[in-house]
């Protein structure tokens, strides 16, 4: 299992700080929101900020994009440090070009499915695909409570996604208690925000997120 710590609940005042803390206990990529207000009623972070984050860390940078139209800041995205860009279904009526510019830019992608929306939204572009990020929330904002049916809705991903080789991502309300079940349903990654960025220590939260999810196997 691998834990992605979201920036989001982090403090941006320490931000580096928390991105120290995160790498040193065994973080294994970072998860980075940026939201325009439009596609999600928040705003969040752009370009420079992931410009500064990149300098701080060797972590892979997960950028998850809750935007309108992102075809058109792709590249802007990589440059400023992306190694993986996740954009929406729902934003991207034409998917597999999207997927094919993040791809030439020379990140991998990624396809993030709000709670309402069905995985066989994604079934014809999983070829396509380094990741599949399963919103277990209303995306917009961090400290939501778990959407209890993104456990079955994993599992019926993990059957079509079959044997190729993509991650299945899990962002919104994961903790501990959360862990166990997602990582039997067939999560390869978990993403959490308050429950790592909210802990006392944040380091130490990583490996309670791990040994939670490993436990269950």
């Amino acid at each position: 299992m691998k834990i992605a710590p979201s920036i989001l609940s982090a403090d941006f005042a320490a931000l580096g700080e928390a991105v120290a803390r995160v790498e040193a206990g065994g973080a294994d990529q970072l998860h980075v929101d940026v939201m325009d207000g439009r596609f999600v009623p928040n705003i969040t972070i752009g370009p420079p900020v992931i410009e500064s984050i990149r300098k701080r860390t060797r972590l892979p940078l997960d950028v998850h994009l809750m935007i309108v139209e992102p075809e058109r800041y792709i590249e802007t995205f990589v440059r400023a440090g992306a190694d993986l860009l996740t954009v929406h279904a729902e934003a991207c009526p034409h998917l597999n070009r999207t997927l094919n510019q993040i791809k030439e830019a020379g990140a991998k992608a990624g396809v993030a499915l709000n709670p309402s929306t069905p995985p066989a939204a994604i079934e014809w572009v999983l070829d396509d695909l380094d990741l599949i990020l399963v919103m277990s929330v209303n995306p917009g904002f961090g400290g939501q409570s778990f959407i209890s049916s993104s456990i079955a809705k994993v599992r019926q991903i993990k059957t079509l996604v079959g044997a190729r080789p993509i991650d299945i991502s899990v962002d919104g309300g994961v903790n501990r208690d959360k862990a166990g079940p997602l990582a039997q349903a067939g999560a390869t990654i978990l993403v959490a925000g308050s429950a790592v960025f909210g802990a006392q220590d944040p380091g130490q939260a990583v490996t309670h997120l791990r040994n939670a999810s490993e436990s269950s196997k």
